[in-house]
């Protein structure tokens, strides 16, 4: 990490193609935005190895792209390091926050914030669901959660 006011966040969900991604891409674009990008350490990363080195799904990108985002991320896995050295790790559902916790215990001195991003939805919808197998209008509804529960923990990180 840089300087000690530095933050970070990881973004997690089940294969660091739809939802982590997402949320990455607008924090991301959220942090530009609001010119506090520098004091950010931002990524994302999957409970599983299923999509090691993949882009993110061709309907999220198109999503992002709507929304005047791109993004150039690579899924990868979670590692023992990033309990270490992020402050946040912030994902998606309950199996993804179940894996965490269980993954956390075997680290020392972990200094992450587990838990999931939905904490933070005004809307209080605490689950973003795995769009994979839906539709377009389901990604949409991701990037959708993404923004305001993005919006809100940039607020309470600022």
């Amino acid at each position: 990490m840089a300087a000690s006011d530095t933050k970070s966040v990881l973004f997690v969900c089940l294969g660091n193609i739809c939802r982590s991604p997402i949320a990455e891409a607008v924090f991301r674009k959220m942090a530009s935005d609001a010119g506090v990008a520098d004091k950010w350490v931002i990524d994302s990363g999957a409970t599983s190895d299923w999509n090691t080195g993949s882009l993110p799904d061709a309907r999220g990108l198109a999503c992002l792209r709507k929304h005047g985002i791109e993004t150039s991320h690579r899924a990868r896995q979670v590692t023992r390091e990033d309990f270490t050295s992020f402050d946040y790790i912030l994902c998606m559902d309950e199996s993804n926050l179940s894996d965490l916790k269980r993954k956390a215990k075997s680290v020392k001195n972990t200094k992450a914030t587990v838990e999931l991003l939905g904490k933070f939805d005004p809307q209080k919808q605490l689950i973003i669901n795995d769009p994979y197998y839906g539709s377009d209008q389901d990604f949409e509804k991701v990037y959708e959660q993404c923004v305001r529960c993005c919006k809100a923990f940039l607020e309470v990180n600022s």
